[in-house]
């Protein structure tokens, strides 16, 4: 990832031509290297997962890549998961045109091969603590899917065990390997 600082705030981004995939951290625009395609494959999976569920269940909207949150002002921050699920009752009455204003219940980051450790963390963490109730981080090289509740309340999970959706998505289990067939 490179920076550039020429964009500080959350208006100036969505009015922004912009040629590469971007978010705003703290005032400071991080411009993206374009997902792989066994990436865009999972976070596809996992969402089509997702949202076959919410819709059966009117629990909410489920949103692809590239859909930004503008989950902290003064300095901005406008974050991009590769899924999002927003339940109904946090919906707006008139469906936001540009970013949505605040964060969703559950972001989900599929690691990319040029990702660091930290970096997943610091994003992840940063969603927790801008309110979101959940974050997975679904773990293509290991095959894992990472569960964050709070900073301490983090469950590792392997290709055999189920994947739940808790309080946000109940009784939605998926078995761990599925996100990754």
């Amino acid at each position: 990832m490179s920076t550039t600082q020429s964009i500080t705030t959350a208006e100036q981004l969505l009015s922004a031509r912009r040629d590469r995939p971007c978010e705003l951290v703290r005032g400071e625009l991080i411009m993206m290297t374009p997902a792989g395609f066994r990436h865009g494959r999972i976070a596809c999976t996992v969402a089509g997962l997702l949202r076959s569920f919410a819709v059966a269940h009117d629990l909410g909207v489920v949103t692809g890549a590239e859909t930004g949150f503008h989950i902290a002002s003064d300095p901005d921050t406008v974050r991009a998961p590769d899924v999002a699920f927003v339940s109904r009752q946090r919906l707006p009455a008139c469906e936001p045109v540009g970013f949505f204003p605040g964060t969703p219940d559950l972001a989900v980051e599929v690691v990319s091969p040029n990702d660091t450790a930290s970096g997943v963390l610091s994003k992840a963490q940063d969603w927790l603590d801008a309110g979101c109730a959940a974050v997975w981080v679904v773990d293509p090289q290991t095959n894992t899917a990472t569960v964050y509740r709070t900073r301490k309340d983090v469950q590792v999970l392997t290709r055999e065990d189920t994947l739940e959706g808790g309080d946000l998505l109940p009784r939605f289990r998926i078995r761990v390997e599925e996100l990754f067939a």
